[in-house]
């Protein structure tokens, strides 16, 4: 056997145990990610902040259904769903199990395009194209109303260009949100306006399209939270992300990062994938557990990002 044959082998082999690591083990090692932010108003006590997004719920992903329950036993005070939500049009029961317990708590929500409209087969490589940002592909309409409908009915805030006050934990939080920035829907003067002086001021977004990030900055928000992007869902160690399947930058397609002076940005990994495009490498499903804190007096002074990022071993079985 000369040489060559033996490269391709071995590069074939290599490629095949990729290819079922990211289809058969990553894409289902749940992981949560946690990160101390510093966006609060000085003075105010700590808050505990889970953010959950791209489910891509299917209704047999039991693991996942799972998995996102037993995050109750995190104590959140405050869900924030970033959308994405659901997969298939029989996935609205499975979503609501999934939620199960956090549904009792605090919560807001906005929707994505795979709330609106099931996934629909596509070529992977387009993604790697600029028409990738411009063209849509849709599939068939989802049952995005009853999804909404279940989570209103136990308290869940809709702020789907909704701006609204409340207060968690003894803390008053004032929070506005866009419909889909990726599906164009999103209209920021709906939202727009002077901000009242609370302890956090909070936008929440699915794509996190620079576009809509810079308006949320200017008007004096403190963090936004979205999700879109995956991580990534293939990355490169050492490298990062290929793509963010948005105008957001490669460096920003998961985890904390600043958004010009003031603003803070999380971005989740999310929890699932296209039933058409169900792997993930260097960047497993993920949640994310934020807890808020007091700004530094001196709000140029930096924070460490994130704590650790671990999985999260409480429901997390995989199979």
């Amino acid at each position: 056997m000369n040489t060559l044959v033996r490269t391709l082998l071995a590069t074939t082999a290599l490629g095949t145990a990729t290819l079922a690591y990211a289809a058969g083990i990553e894409r289902r090692r749940w992981t949560l990610r946690e990160a101390t932010v510093p966006v609060l108003a000085p003075g105010s006590s700590p808050l505990r902040v889970l953010h959950l997004s791209d489910l891509h719920m299917m209704p047999g992903q039991k693991s996942k259904q799972r998995w996102v329950a037993a995050l109750d036993e995190l104590e959140p005070d405050l869900v924030v769903n970033t959308g994405d939500n659901l997969a298939h049009k029989q996935a609205v029961p499975a979503v609501v199990r999934a939620l199960g317990p956090l549904l009792n708590r605090p919560g807001v929500f906005v929707f994505g395009s795979n709330d609106y409209y099931a996934p629909r087969p596509k070529n992977p490589a387009r993604y790697l194209l600029p028409s990738a940002k411009t063209r849509r592909v849709h599939g068939i309409p989802l049952p995005w109303k009853d999804l909404r409908a279940a989570m209103i009915e136990r308290g869940w805030l809709d702020l789907t260009h909704a701006r609204r006050r409340f207060e968690v934990n003894g803390l008053e939080v004032f929070a506005a949100g866009l419909d889909d920035p990726h599906l164009k829907r999103d209209r920021f003067d709906e939202i727009s306006g002077p901000l009242p002086d609370v302890p956090l001021r909070l936008g929440v977004t699915h794509s996190p399209e620079p576009r809509v990030l810079d308006p949320f900055a200017a008007e004096g928000y403190d963090l936004v939270l979205a999700g879109h992007t995956h991580g990534g869902q293939l990355r490169i160690p050492g490298y990062g992300a290929i793509v963010t399947n948005c105008e957001l930058d490669r460096s920003r397609a998961r985890g904390v990062s600043r958004w010009g002076a003031h603003m803070w940005l999380n971005v989740s990994a999310g929890l699932g994938t296209s039933p058409y495009a169900p792997v993930r490498f260097a960047c497993p499903p993920e949640a994310s557990l934020l807890t808020l804190v007091p700004r530094p007096v001196d709000a140029g002074q930096d924070v460490s990002e994130a704590k650790r990022d671990t999985r999260f071993g409480v429901g997390g079985n995989v199979r």
